[in-house]
């Protein structure tokens, strides 16, 4: 089982993908002038066209108090699919690991500025990670640490959608990562705190640091600390060690086998932080974030501050598609925990992406709450070709281009 890494940039934008535009079905309050929701344009960007590698979208967009919801039927089955429906989350997870590190940073039982060879000796290799990490460089992505299995070869379709039913623990994945069998051992990718690269790995070291911390397991503490207090009742953790369904009503996800046979892949394993929401539950979960109910403001501030260097300026950013558009392009657009979209209106939203086997999902707000929009797409394809990206400009721009 691997773990897809963050979508482009562009694609945190993809507030929708579509279907034939009558199948599309869509609701808002109020209509009429230039700062309302246009109904009309946010339906055509979520009608599913051949390129958009989608079979199925749900969208919920606020601006301005009025809100607007989405659907697209599923192409491959042509049933209708409910604004309520049910889908994996992906790294949407990596905010609430983040809240739950900041939380504990506000209540004196971890300090973000410490390593974690401190807290978790021997994690580790000595001989290869040799400088301190920081807590905070785990959760901005400066870290330095390999990716997730890095070295291992692709796994082919066929495979992929066989070994979706595994589930991995913390330690699992970081022991198939820093001491792998059959491949050379990866070492760090460039020295902690110089520059930054988006890294699912230093999440699975954040997650067993939750874990040692509060000798709880991570189910426990995110239900307890998140979903709880913020009546997140449509989001659910994966139960440890099992494969299981994503409830219903559910937006189907597909992969294609090598025959080109289309295979729902609702039914997965995991890992400790995957989980199961619904857009309602996202919006109530940014929404919590950023008005206060989670978090106190010294911790706060940490979501909207990208990490800078000893000139004062944003580090640079490594490698790959993100943080490659707006005025800032080729610098640090990742915070903890979140990450920041620039609109073309010079506006910024900040929020995070998801990706699991079948499906694509995002959460995106302005620091105000005016503007706010969570969408998921139900893939289907096996290929990671960038379901929705050209959607993303559709949908923001529908959406708030006004």
């Amino acid at each position: 089982m691997r773990r897809s890494s963050a979508l482009s940039l562009t694609a945190a934008l993809a507030f929708g993908v579509i279907v034939p535009a009558q199948a599309a079905t869509a609701a808002s309050a109020h209509a009429g002038t230039a700062k309302d929701l246009d109904r009309a344009a946010l339906r055509e960007a979520i009608a599913v066209r051949p390129d958009d590698g989608a079979a199925g979208i749900v969208a919920d967009v606020h601006k301005n108090g009025q809100r607007w919801r989405g659907t697209s039927g599923d192409i491959n089955t042509g049933k209708r699919i409910s604004p309520d429906a049910h889908f994996r989350i992906g790294s949407i997870s990596k905010p609430m690991e983040a809240v739950i590190l900041l939380q504990l940073s506000a209540e004196g039982r971890v300090d973000l500025d410490q390593s974690v060879q401190h807290y978790l000796p021997g994690l580790l290799p000595e001989s290869r990670f040799e400088e301190p990490i920081s807590v905070r460089q785990l959760l901005n992505h400066t870290s330095g640490l390999p990716q997730d299995f890095e070295g291992s070869p692709a796994t082919p379709a066929d495979e992929e959608i066989e070994r979706r039913f595994e589930y991995l623990s913390f330690d699992e994945v970081i022991e198939q990562t820093l001491r792998p069998v059959g491949r050379p051992a990866p070492g760090p990718r460039f020295r902690p705190g110089t520059r930054q690269e988006y890294n699912s790995f230093g999440y699975r070291v954040a997650g067993k640091l939750i874990e040692e911390i509060t000798k709880h397991p991570y189910q426990y503490e995110v239900t307890a600390r998140i979903l709880k207090p913020l009546k997140m009742r449509e989001t659910r953790a994966v139960v440890p060690g099992r494969s299981t369904p994503v409830p219903a009503p559910y937006l189907p996800g597909y992969m294609a086998r090598s025959n080109g046979e289309l295979v729902d892949v609702n039914v997965q394993g995991g890992l400790p932080a995957s989980m199961t929401s619904t857009t309602g539950d996202l919006d109530r979960f940014i929404s919590g974030l950023f008005d206060g109910r989670l978090l106190r403001p010294a911790q706060a501030a940490e979501l909207f501050a990208v990490p800078k260097g000893t000139d004062g300026k944003p580090l640079p950013y490594a490698n790959g598609s993100n943080c490659n558009t707006g005025p800032a392009k080729g610098t640090a657009c990742f915070s903890v925990g979140l990450m920041s979209v620039p609109l073309p209106d010079g506006s910024v939203l900040w929020g995070k992406t998801g990706s699991d086997p079948g499906y694509r999902s995002g959460v995106f707000a302005s620091q105000d709450l005016n503007r706010r929009a969570v969408y998921a797409i139900g893939t289907s394809s096996s290929l990671d070709n960038g379901a929705g990206t050209v959607v993303a400009q559709r949908l923001a721009l529908a959406a708030f281009g006004n």
